[in-house]
């Protein structure tokens, strides 16, 4: 199984907020687009939380979420992994968090879009250089989990609003 390559950071000095995923999914490789499966629910309950109306186009969505002070990015920067589920993810190298936080200082929060990110994270990059930054799961917005409504999503959601706001 060869390595697949994970997404650029979309980060600029603006950013309050650090959202990490596991891996893009194959449709957003693909795409090269942050959450580019149309399944996903990661727009639609970004835009909710700011009571706003989904924009279609990717680039009109990065603009967005620069202007809001969230930043996207990957725990994992390559792995070897059959279809898109996290569960089939082996042989996992980790992006450089510290490199990246050094870059950007404004970076008070990491969410964790779904468990296996944050587990992740919390197994193999060391928290204790993050004692100043909050990190919080928040459910994932995978179509694989369909066992909690979006309504409930964009609930626990609703957080990252308030955090960027203080």
């Amino acid at each position: 199984m060869p390595k697949i390559e994970g997404l650029a950071p979309i980060i600029d000095n603006n950013s309050k907020v650090l959202i990490l995923g596991t891996m893009p999914g194959e449709e957003s490789l693909r795409k090269q687009e942050y959450y580019g499966n149309p399944r996903n629910q990661f727009w639609p309950i970004i835009y909710s939380v700011f009571n706003t109306d989904l924009e279609s186009s990717y680039k009109a969505k990065i603009y967005f979420i620069k202007e809001k002070g969230i930043a996207l990015w990957d725990v994992i920067k390559c792995c070897e992994r059959k279809g898109s589920a996290d569960s089939q993810i082996y042989d996992v190298c980790l992006n450089d968090f510290n490199l990246l936080l050094a870059e950007y200082p404004g970076i008070k929060g990491i969410f964790f879009g779904g468990q296996k990110a944050y587990r992740i994270f919390q197994k193999r990059v060391r928290l204790d250089l993050y004692t100043n930054l909050t990190l919080k799961e928040l459910p994932s917005t995978s179509p694989a989990n369909a066992r909690m409504s979006m309504e409930a999503k964009i609930k626990e959601w609703v957080m990252l609003k308030t955090f960027l706001l203080s």
